[in-house]
């Protein structure tokens, strides 16, 4: 693997009898994108029958196999020869790009004032700011379609909560740090709301359940209330969510 400048990544760490954990990166940044998509590809083929699992995430791939068909030492290798020769995806183009509508308003979205307070804007600069930028879907975890998203405007920055909900309303539109999110189902959950959006985002009719996948774009398509309600959106508010 070249282009990475950390000398001591990547790096394998056990992840039990069946998993490898491979981190290449130490922080959080879209250029690591390509570099864990092309690993995953290529684990992909080279583990065929035998993987039973990838889980990629911001700056790490988890690499679950089947330990019948391979032992920890044979996957270490095969993983370790896929990294020696490691080039980043040149295109990740191929994944959709999604548009959520979102009604971002403090009946469904409790902590835009806060937010606001927090970067000194206005509640107005904060829901322009969210809904002006594309987001790449670095991870799915969490939660069954949970998708980690990033990175939002710096300006827009803002820590978890102190204390996180009891239950967080299916599809609130949330940010923490540099990343941002929806809630595909009601969850315990610490980040920032802003809003809620009527798109479906975990379906067990729908052939993989999640409507988003990793390397996939996504937009927060600002809405009204009558819209949002037109399309099935959920107005139910906060305090009765709870």
């Amino acid at each position: 693997m070249t282009g990475n400048p950390t000398n001591a990544l990547p790096r394998l760490e056990s992840a039990g009898l069946d998993g490898w954990m491979v981190r290449l990166f130490e922080a959080i940044d879209e250029a690591n994108l390509p570099w864990i998509t092309a690993l995953a590809r290529h684990c992909e083929s080279a583990f065929a029958d035998a993987l039973v699992d990838l889980v990629p995430s911001y700056t790490t791939l988890l690499v679950v196999f089947d330990p019948v068909r391979m032992s920890p030492t044979e996957a270490r290798q095969k993983i370790a020869g896929l990294l020696a020769d490691l080039k980043p995806d040149e295109d990740l183009g191929t994944g959709q790009v999604h548009e959520l509508p979102t009604f971002y308003d403090p009946s469904v979205g409790p902590d835009l004032d806060r937010v606001a307070d927090h970067t000194g804007m206005t509640v107005e600069q904060v829901i322009d700011c969210h809904s002006s930028k594309t987001y790449r879907v670095f991870a799915l975890g969490f939660a069954p379609g949970f998708a980690f998203m990033g990175l939002i405007d710096p300006r827009l920055e803002c820590p978890r909560l102190d204390t996180p909900r009891k239950k967080v309303p299916v599809g609130s539109v949330a940010i923490a740090a540099r990343q941002t999110a929806a809630y595909p189902t009601a969850t315990p959950g610490g980040w920032n709301l802003l809003g809620r959006t009527s798109a479906r985002l975990f379906d067990r009719e729908r052939e993989g359940f999640s409507l988003l996948r990793v390397g996939d774009e996504v937009r927060f398509v600002s809405v009204s209330r009558e819209e949002f309600e037109r399309q099935g959106g959920d107005i139910t508010p906060m305090e009765a969510a709870v």
